[in-house]
């Protein structure tokens, strides 16, 4: 754990060096697709050193100057499975994103879907040593909340303080300076398979690049597709992506619980390429372009060219009704959608005061989807997009970019984490510890 602390600490200060430069790449690595922006800040409050919970001090203005995506190569559940081929798709589109921008990067901060994430929730309370709340008091609740036992192999990739309480008062998002004898914390931990997480590491390091920030996707693509209400007052962030499809549940501007689900628009393409008998390829094309999830009567009269380039003149002019294709893409997508619904229940999300859930994510762009997610999932939902941000190109804008746009404001303004604070580190608790589920309904 004191590695991992160090680890986490260091990546904070090449980050904090790579805004002094003024420039910093950001990765997202997906199962279908890699992006990569450029930002350039702009040294107008340049983020300060001290700490400020929930949003860091000194907020920086950026602006995206560079931005390429390439076809993902190795990745499969969001997990990197061929570093080689990994390495090639990275460097390409970094070297594309570093020409729009017409500057060399050094640092890069990543975010990666998979990895089998858990959450659990923390709590602590101390008896403050004076009368006033002070950065070492904050310190002291967050060493004194007990680790779990979440296993060998694994590693926490996010730990942040999500709510703190002063004698009898809860709620507050910034104790510092307040009058007061004890102060209680809840923090929510999330820990990740270690070996994807060194596995980017090592992508990352093989690319000649610093690695200045680690994040989880489905927590990026929450924080840029959630507006800010939705983020204050309970909200689901499904992102549905290529290898896998990220849920993040987020509660008073913070994220308290996140899973993954291992299945995505890549398992429903592939439905489509063994149903009907045709290359990947042109199943891609097929669920693109006319792709659905609710049929109509309209869609039995409406054919589609499969096309192929086998030779069989025959074979490759065959064509089927766009009703058959919704057949084949249905149930898969339906099954994501249960899955996912059963990590919501398992994390208590209806106990939250709002139950809005946001679709995001390039899955999401199927036609008819909200209206099937509302049948399964409940009644408020609503397609995302990512939060329109500055120099973000046109072809940048859709759902499939939650998770970068989203990375691009955890570079910029990053919520407190557990190892921005001097926390003395000489005694973790073994006691085991539950899901999120019971403290979600304790706490909130």
């Amino acid at each position: 754990m004191t590695d991992l602390y160090q680890s986490q600490r260091a990546m904070r200060q090449l980050r904090q060096q790579a805004l002094q430069r003024g420039v910093i790449a950001i990765l997202d690595v997906g199962s279908s697709k890699i992006a990569c922006l450029v930002l350039r800040f702009d040294g107008l409050g340049r983020l300060s050193t001290d700490n400020s919970i929930g949003a860091l001090a000194g907020q920086s203005g950026f602006r995206i100057v560079g931005a390429a995506t390439t076809r993902s190569r190795g990745v499969k559940f969001g997990e990197i499975t061929a570093m080689q081929e990994t390495e090639r798709a990275i460097r390409t589109a970094l070297q594309a994103a570093q020409k729009m921008a017409e500057v060399r990067v050094d640092h890069v901060i990543a975010c990666f879907s998979g990895a089998d994430p858990r959450s659990y929730g923390l709590d602590a309370t101390v008896e403050l040593e004076g009368n006033v709340v002070t950065e070492n008091e904050i310190a002291r609740v967050l060493a004194a909340c007990e680790v779990p036992e979440y296993g060998a192999g694994r590693e926490v990739l996010h730990a942040q303080p999500v709510n703190f309480a002063l004698d009898n008062r809860s709620g507050l998002s910034d104790p510092r300076g307040q009058l007061g004898h004890e102060l209680a914390a809840d923090m929510h931990m999330l820990t990740v398979d270690s070996t994807a997480v060194q596995n980017l590491a090592q992508c990352v390091k093989r690319c000649d690049l610093e690695l200045a920030g680690i994040a989880n996707s489905a927590y990026v693509s929450g924080r840029s597709a959630l507006v800010e209400d939705e983020q204050e007052l309970g909200a689901a962030c499904i992102d549905m992506g290529g290898g896998s499809t990220g849920v993040s549940i987020f509660m008073k501007k913070h994220m308290i619980y996140a899973d993954c689900v291992r299945m995505g628009g890549d398992h429903v393409t592939q439905d489509i390429s063994m149903g009907l008998g045709i290359p990947m390829a042109n199943a891609e094309r097929m669920k693109t372009f006319y792709g659905g999830v609710l049929a109509t009567g309209m869609d039995d009269r409406e054919m589609i060219e499969i096309g192929g380039d086998t030779g069989d003149y025959e074979h490759d002019r065959r064509r089927v009704s766009r009703a058959e294709l919704i057949g084949i893409m249905r149930p898969r997508v339906e099954e994501i959608l249960e899955e996912v619904r059963a990590r919501l229940d398992a994390a208590g999300f209806s106990h939250l005061p709002s139950q809005q859930i946001v679709l995001t994510g390039g899955g999401s762009q199927t036609p008819g989807l909200d209206g099937l997610a509302t049948r399964i999932l409940g009644q408020q939902v609503r397609l995302g997009r990512p939060l329109r941000v500055h120099g973000l190109p046109q072809s940048a804008t859709g759902p499939g970019f939650a998770s970068v746009v989203g990375l691009s404001l955890f570079a910029a303004h990053p919520q407190d984490e557990w190892w921005d604070f001097e926390v003395p580190i000489d005694r973790y608790a073994k006691r085991s510890f539950g899901r999120a589920v019971r403290w979600i309904r304790d706490n909130w």
